[in-house]
């Protein structure tokens, strides 16, 4: 059985190695935010597969090899002929913050989910997994059709006792509206067991000013355990058992300093990583969090999204 299908896009990513924009050293490598969660739970033993489309050029080629060694299972990804996927560069600040680039209006993974043959190898792969993880850039991308498709899959995955692990993520740029953004986000909320959320995303969505407000916004929603990461402050969980209206109390979990932050590039994606893994292992919700916080820790040390595999813990 498959501990975690995650579902989303695959990109070539450009970072500098020197200065903020300089081209001439920038570094290509490969990322995206539902990827990167992929790499670092199969870093941590987790049993991970990918879902999403490539194209059928040397790069997507690089793509297939780079998950099969980090040992992410790619039988749930198609190949189309002629295409070639994404591209996005990252310009970091003094501070390690970042904004990004994209290139990414042409990629495969935008038709995921559009035809019946796509649905039904979706269907396949998720069907003896524990947890299906996707984030809201996963939904931006998608057309009403692969939508539709998505949430039906994943009603029926759950009422055969599959749980969904979800990440915000809102990128603004990606969407038609913030009105269309908070009615997609939401529609899949309501279906979600694990949010792993960040109190910037919420409070661009929705206006949140505090963890609780967090928790107060997605209270009617089938979540189940919620987390509020908030950069180097404490992260914020929230917990309930199957049938209770209300959250208990939030759990306040230290974050290691960090003394350097080279750079922010996926220390959210790296924290989903490792705590669904240690969620999948058995690990106390408390544990399971620590064991985040320290691989985002050692991530933000180093530039790109995806650091080496003797830098994470």
């Amino acid at each position: 059985m498959t501990d975690l299908v995650a579902i989303g896009e695959v990109m070539l990513e450009l970072s500098s190695t020197d200065a903020p924009h300089a081209l001439s050293t920038a570094k290509v490598g490969v990322a995206g935010d539902t990827f990167n969660t992929a790499v670092y739970a199969a870093r941590h033993g987790a049993n991970v597969a990918y879902f999403t489309q490539l194209g059928d050029d040397p790069y997507s080629a690089k793509m297939l090899a780079l998950l099969a060694d980090e040992g992410i299972n790619t039988e749930g990804i198609v190949q189309l002929e002629g295409r070639e996927p994404g591209l996005y560069m990252i310009a970091n600040r003094a501070d390690g913050e970042r904004t990004f680039h994209y290139w990414r209006s042409q990629s495969p993974a935008r038709e995921m989910l559009t035809t019946a043959s796509a649905v039904a190898l979706f269907r396949r792969c998720i069907e003896r997994s524990k947890i299906v993880y996707l984030s809201g850039i996963t939904l931006a991308i998608l057309p009403d059709q692969a939508l539709d498709a998505l949430h039906q899959s994943l009603c029926e995955y759950k009422a055969q006792g599959g749980q969904v692990a979800f990440d915000s993520n809102y990128r603004p740029r990606l969407w038609q509206s913030h009105q269309k953004a908070k009615a997609v986000i939401q529609r899949f909320m309501s279906i979600t067991d694990i949010a792993l959320l960040t109190d910037e995303d919420e409070q661009n969505l929705w206006g949140c000013e505090s963890a609780t407000q967090v928790a107060q916004q997605h209270v009617a929603t089938a979540v189940k355990v919620l987390i509020v990461k908030r950069g180097a402050k404490d992260v914020v969980s929230f917990t309930r058992t199957e049938g209770d209206d209300a959250f208990l109390p939030p759990v306040f979990i230290d974050v290691p300093q960090v003394k350097t932050v080279v750079d922010t590039t996926a220390a959210g994606d790296s924290f989903n990583g490792a705590f669904l893994a240690a969620h999948l292992a058995g690990k106390s919700l408390s544990v399971s969090i620590s064991c985040a916080n320290q691989c985002a820790g050692s991530v933000i040390k180093h530039r790109g999204a995806i650091a080496p595999k003797n830098a994470t813990v």
